[in-house]
């Protein structure tokens, strides 16, 4: 399964709602550094959605749906650490399952564990993710699972970039990827609402063709 979004009335709403808390900041003028290194004049922060309940919820209520619809439920949730924490948390307990989440690395301390929570080697597992750039970071998370001995059913994000690296990598990790919304779903929201205008639109499609050189 490539990275597709659930439905495409639920991806105009999260990109609506996302506007609406102002998770998205648009500077061509003074792009934003990822953590890959690329530079974009898009940044989009879901961390906000923790913050207003409104759109938690709603955003808590889409994921279940995805999960129940596409994936069937599973024995375990498990968050990204630190954007689908929050969230996973929300949704392991609307389910009524265990909760894990995976460090970006080992602690250097303590029990020095990655996976955090109680998991067991053949558990079915389902991953909440914030976001997917490059899907390089959040890939770590289903091989981190997957050496622990859990059945990685699959992905579910908020957003997506829809960068073709991202699919090409999760299709060669044979993890399915479901979000509930993407780029051109929330360009064309951004657009209708004014958020945006029709010119700022031929630099985000300059972008999106090679982020990894823009801005260099």
């Amino acid at each position: 399964m490539a990275q597709t979004i659930h439905k495409n009335e639920t991806a105009f709403e999260v990109a609506e709602f996302l506007l609406q808390i102002k998770a998205i900041k648009l500077e061509p003028a003074k792009p934003f550094t990822w953590a890959s290194g690329w530079k974009s004049p898009i940044y989009c922060d879901n961390r906000k959605i923790l913050s207003y309940p409104k759109t938690r919820n709603y955003i808590r209520q889409q994921f279940v749906k995805v999960i129940q619809d596409v994936y069937g439920v599973p024995d375990v949730i498990a968050g990204v650490a630190t954007g689908g924490i929050g969230h996973g948390v929300l949704v392991a307990h609307d389910l009524g399952l265990p909760f894990c989440y995976v460090r970006s690395e080992e602690k250097k301390h303590g029990l020095e564990n990655k996976i955090e929570g109680y998991v067991e080697s053949g558990q079915s597992v389902v991953v909440i993710e914030d976001l997917i750039s490059t899907g390089k970071s959040s890939l770590r998370v289903v091989e981190a699972l997957r050496g622990a001995g859990l059945n990685v059913k699959g992905m579910a994000a908020i957003f997506s970039y829809g960068f073709k690296v991202a699919e090409d990598m999760f299709k060669n990790a044979h993890c399915p990827l479901i979000t509930l919304s993407n780029y051109d779903s929330l360009v064309q929201k951004a657009c209708a609402v004014g958020y945006i205008q029709e010119s700022d639109l031929e630099y985000l499609k300059v972008w999106r063709q090679d982020p990894e050189n823009w801005g260099k």
